[in-house]
């Protein structure tokens, strides 16, 4: 089974559609491959190859305001598939979706990209849109 790693041309033209005024947060969860899969055949192991994406692609998202609000070390699937497991779990901010788009096409961050893609067996990747923090489930605060 193929996972998954980048957005359909569809998605990220509806991603890019809806842009609303502010910021926006992406939920991450990100599995690594053992051993990165780099067309060129270069040795690494998943997680140095994530690593060095994230290193390259770490001025660009700065630059464009970009930061992480949450991280979290994945435990348990307490609901969900079981064999499901996570090895980068994180929520980055962007002050807007123009920002993000900008990032995608940023020269720097479409090379560093090449190492994600290399290290990732499979990822889930989710905007939402920042809201204040309700006291229950459920709750919607106004």
């Amino acid at each position: 089974m193929t996972g998954h790693i980048d957005p359909t041309k569809e998605v990220f033209a509806a991603f890019r559609d809806n842009n609303r005024p502010g910021p926006i947060h992406m939920l991450n969860l990100v599995r690594l491959h053992a051993q990165a899969k780099y067309p060129d055949g270069r040795k690494a192991t998943g997680a140095e190859a994530y690593a060095s994406y994230g290193r390259e692609s770490g001025p660009v998202f700065t630059r464009l305001g970009g930061r992480i609000v949450w991280q979290g070390k994945f435990e348990l699937m307490l609901i969900g598939p079981s064999e499901e497991r996570w090895d980068h779990c994180f929520i980055a901010e962007y002050p807007s979706v123009a920002a993000f788009v900008e990032m995608i096409r940023d020269p720097a961050y479409r090379e560093a990209v090449k190492h994600r893609q290399a290290a990732v067996e499979d990822s889930r990747l989710i905007r939402t849109a920042p809201m204040q923090v309700g006291t229950t489930f459920g709750e919607i605060p106004g």
